[in-house]
């Protein structure tokens, strides 16, 4: 079970990666172009939202069956315990709210420049965040290894 819920978590990074750029591509022009907010910009921000929870879901299944995943004394004195341990999970919860403040604040705003500034801000820093834990890890970001 542990190795399905663990290729599943490497694996569904890559739609996260892929609606996450989507929609800070999609709503930048929006926001640069000054285009109105369509149909499909509230759906790539409704699927972002959807499979990044679905991800942090799968990931604290994972969390509280890993190896990696250790609260002892030695924990914060060894670097990769350490990350598995808090650094991802922090920083991947960090994503995680941006994503969700993104999408659920931009569905009040009544003006559409507005609606997709907020969407490619928050989204590209929940972006950047998850590039950068993914490297700070020691994977590469095409690998499917945790």
């Amino acid at each position: 079970m542990y190795q399905g819920l663990l290729h599943s978590h490497s694996g569904l990074r890559y739609i996260v990666l892929i609606l996450l750029l989507a929609v800070i591509v999609k709503s930048t022009i929006g926001w640069l172009g000054k285009k109105p907010f369509t149909g499909i910009d509230n759906k790539l921000s409704l699927w972002l939202l959807i499979t990044t929870h679905i991800q942090f879901l799968l990931g604290l299944v994972l969390y509280f069956q890993s190896p990696w995943v250790q609260f002892s004394g030695d924990t914060m004195g060894n670097s990769q315990l350490r990350y598995w341990t808090v650094e991802h999970v922090v920083a991947m919860l960090i994503a995680v709210v941006l994503i969700t403040i993104a999408r659920s604040t931009s569905k009040r705003m009544k003006e559409d420049e507005a609606r997709h500034k907020r969407l490619a801000i928050f989204n590209e820093m929940a972006f950047f965040i998850i590039l950068i834990t993914i490297w700070l890890g020691g994977r590469g970001i095409l690998s499917m290894n945790m």
